[in-house]
């Protein structure tokens, strides 16, 4: 129940904060008469022309949640011309908004803004559109697949370390038998290596062997600081995925820094591409960014409602390469084949910018 009311309350939150970032420019009011309220000036239309403040202003308890309401889903106007050229044309709505078509739509950031903090809301309500994470029994499950595969590894290990040194006793070459050992034992070091950063609970699987334990896995990298920080999400687990969750909605922001430097490498090489100032690409990967966030929470309500997976799974295959060469090819003005090969680029891009994010929320979890 605590975490439903933080989802919603985070959704609420991005809501306003996007609202904040995003001027009241184009949308309709009606021409007020007599003084300011704020400041005395003569009102000459809906707005002050000294303040700004509007001329009608309201003191019901209807007025109060109308403004909630707009303030948080921004009914009225911009949205709805911005989010259905957003899911079909968003080449076309970012070519406009770079040409200052700025009162007709939501701006980027605040679309970016609203859309993230609406995808951590309802990932904390409903979970991810593939489910809603792992669940205790999941962990408890694949731990005890882990214990099984070690185990029979150092069953392995054992027999053959008494065949070797049977085999030793008799004067034979051991060679064939000490490659099977270095093959087993590699195998049984990689193991421990990702038991050592896997986010598993120490008490999780029942009966699994000790080495499970996070708290019994030494790392040893050599940089002091990185073996602290690890050493603390051995300790407690659950805090460091805590941290990554809390930090993905507080640094999201940083997926735009991160992705605009490769989308201007894309356009370098040409020169009529080289007109296109920074600001377009930021205008560009911040509409996108703020579309997929959409598509996830839209995947995860079809996933909450019981649509199969299957069909999910198709749709997050298929729409983001669809949606990537629309907007591609509307932004920009490309042809097919141009937009084509810089899509799959994209693609790549998108695959190590998360990456990139990721490694990042994960030092600040474990140094932070």
């Amino acid at each position: 129940m605590i975490s439903g009311i933080e989802g919603a309350g985070d959704a609420i939150t991005g809501g306003l904060i996007a609202r904040a970032v995003e001027p009241d420019a184009g949308e309709t009011a009606h021409d007020a008469e007599g003084n300011c309220l704020n400041c005395g000036a003569a009102l000459v239309g809906p707005h002050c022309h000294q303040c700004g403040q509007p001329g009608h202003v309201h003191r019901t308890l209807g007025a109060f949640f109308h403004d909630l309401l707009h303030g948080v889903l921004h009914f009225e106007g911009k949205i709805w011309r911005t989010l259905p050229l957003l899911a079909w044309k968003p080449g076309e709505l970012t070519r406009r908004y770079i040409a200052g078509e700025r009162a007709r739509f939501v701006s980027p950031i605040a679309l970016f803004l609203f859309s993230v903090f609406l995808m951590f809301a309802v990932f904390s309500l409903l979970g991810g559109p593939f489910g809603s994470g792992s669940s205790p029994e999941a962990t408890r499950e694949a731990a005890r697949d882990v214990a099984r595969e070690t185990a029979q590894l150092d069953q392995r290990i054992a027999s053959l370390e008494r065949e070797r040194q049977g085999t030793a006793a008799r004067g034979q070459p051991t060679r064939t038998i000490d490659a099977q050992l270095r093959g087993l034992r590699q195998q049984r070091r990689a193991i421990e290596t990702a038991q050592a950063f896997a986010i598993v609970p120490s008490n999780a699987p029942e009966g699994s062997t000790k080495s499970l334990d996070l708290r019994d896995a030494q790392a040893n990298t050599g940089w002091a600081w990185l073996d602290h920080g690890i050493a603390k999400a051995q300790e407690n687990p659950s805090l460091l995925l805590y941290k990554l969750q809390s930090n993905g909605y507080k640094f999201s922001w940083a997926l735009i820094p991160i992705s605009v430097p490769f989308v201007w490498l894309l356009f370098l090489h040409r020169r009529r591409y080289r007109a296109y100032h920074a600001y377009d690409h930021v205008v560009f990967v911040t509409y996108s960014i703020a579309f997929m966030s959409l598509m996830l929470v839209t995947l995860s309500l079809l996933q909450a409602l019981g649509v199969s997976e299957a069909l999910i799974g198709l749709a997050f295959t298929f729409v983001p390469p669809i949606h990537i060469y629309r907007d591609l090819r509307g932004a920009y003005q490309l042809g097919w084949f141009s937009a084509l090969w810089r899509t799959a680029a994209l693609l790549v891009i998108a695959f190590f910018a998360a990456m990139i994010f990721f490694t990042l929320l994960l030092a600040l979890g474990m140094l932070g």
